[in-house]
C-alpha cells in the first residue's frame, strides 16, 4: 500500500504524543521514568528523536495512555472464511436522501 508517510514520520509523530501527553499529565521525565521502570534518559532520547525499544515504548504508553488503543491495531476484523459466510452476511443499509 503506497504511503507518503515514513516508519520514521510515525516514530515522531508518537514521541510527541507520548510528550505532550506527559506533560498534560504533569509528570517530569525522572517521574515518568519512577512510574514506569524506563530510564529518564531513555525517555528524554525518546522524546527528541523517536528512538526507543519496543518493550519500553509500551511501558510508558501504559502510563500515559491505554494499552488496548495500540492493542486494537493488531485486531481482524471478522472476514468470512467460506462462501456459505459471504452470503449469510447481511448487507449494509445505505440510506441516501
Amino acid at each position: 500500500m503506497l504511503s507518503l508517510l515514513t516508519p520514521f514520520d510515525i516514530q515522531l509523530e508518537f514521541s510527541m504524543f507520548c510528550k505532550k501527553t506527559r506533560k498534560k499529565k504533569g509528570y517530569s521525565t525522572k517521574a515518568l521514568s519512577d512510574k514506569t521502570g524506563v530510564p529518564d534518559s531513555t525517555i528524554r532520547k525518546f522524546e527528541k528523536t523517536g528512538d526507543i525499544s519496543f518493550r519500553q515504548f509500551l511501558m510508558l504508553y501504559a502510563e500515559i495512555a491505554k494499552l488496548t488503543e495500540l492493542q486494537k491495531l493488531t485486531q481482524q476484523p471478522d472476514t468470512p472464511k467460506n462462501l456459505d459466510e459471504v452470503l449469510n452476511l447481511k448487507p449494509a443499509v445505505n440510506r441516501y436522501r
